[in-house]
């Protein structure tokens, strides 16, 4: 066998399974009919084999021809597939792309790491939307989710990037014990934050307080009313919490949706990229500033 064939070669495959004739691959690739015959008499000589027969007028492939017909048809969507990359990589990472999640996602999670990305694409707008509703990607209400929990259905493009997790903290300085909980009212007993305390915490441990509203649970602890189950994200580095548990007692992952037609969008992809990197930003965050248990 002679050199291997390259990517030209192949393309006059391609044109002749596709075209039939000589004339019509010889159309499709602007080039006369002798050229074609020509190319196709040098790689069938340097893969020592027959490509085609020729039969009534139209051209059949051999075996040896529907392999590198499969191995042409391969080539040509790796090389499709580079150009988009290549495309998608130089195009400009500009203009708005609109998040929503829930409050706490957006006040504690997003919006205090966001500098990082806004100033890597100085072209890029962010709206960070908190809000408790589900927005639909459908309606294009918003262009990305992100979400404690998975959709059970929907037209967006959803997958799992994490989980987050949730301990017990009380007020620094303060003995946990003779402490009550503070914990959510029933309109919220869905949460796993709140069937965690209502199933090991005894009713008459409750404090005088119920909430509706994550934020408000820290502000809670952090005012002395009580102790509670706070995300680790957000209580960790304050410095007047204290984390009582051991370790955490409830993990909630995380899930980023997308309508399909925004997901090939420089822009979109480059907020989704940043979204789902977060779980792992926590991680190392944690690991760079370790807090101890208790105070």
């Amino acid at each position: 066998m002679s050199a291997l064939p390259q990517w030209s070669d192949l393309r006059v495959v391609l044109a002749l399974s596709r075209a039939g004739t000589l004339s019509a691959a010889a159309e499709r690739l602007g080039v006369d009919q002798t050229t074609v015959g020509r190319r196709l008499a040098a790689l069938e000589r340097a893969l020592d084999g027959r490509l085609f027969l020729r039969e009534r007028g139209a051209l059949t492939p051999t075996a040896l021809g529907e392999e590198a017909v499969a191995r042409a048809e391969q080539m040509e969507a790796a090389m499709a597939a580079l150009e988009a990359a290549a495309s998608a990589s130089g195009a400009a990472v500009a203009g708005r792309v609109r998040i929503t999640a829930v409050p706490i996602l957006v006040n504690q999670l997003i919006v205090p790491r966001l500098a990082a990305l806004l100033s890597h694409f100085p072209g890029l707008e962010v709206d960070a939307n908190a809000d408790s509703r589900n927005l639909s990607l459908s309606r294009r209400e918003t262009d990305i989710a992100l979400r404690f929990a998975r959709p059970e259905s929907g037209s967006g493009l959803c997958r799992r990037i994490g989980a987050l997790a949730f301990s017990v903290y009380a007020p620094r300085g303060t003995e946990p014990d003779g402490l009550r909980w503070v914990t959510y009212d029933d309109r919220f007993l869905h949460l796993p934050q709140a069937r965690w305390v209502a199933a090991n915490v005894s009713p008459d441990r409750l404090a005088r307080l119920r909430i509706n509203d994550a934020e408000g649970l820290v502000q809670a602890v952090r005012g002395g009313l009580g102790r509670g189950v706070l995300p680790d994200f957000m209580a960790t580095r304050d410095p007047a919490l204290a984390r009582v548990s051991a370790a955490p007692v409830l993990q909630r992952d995380l899930w980023l949706l997308v309508h399909p037609d925004l997901r090939q969008l420089p822009r979109v992809g480059a907020v989704m990229d940043w979204l789902a990197g977060l779980p792992a930003r926590l991680e190392a965050e944690a690991a760079e500033a370790p807090l101890s248990p208790g105070s």
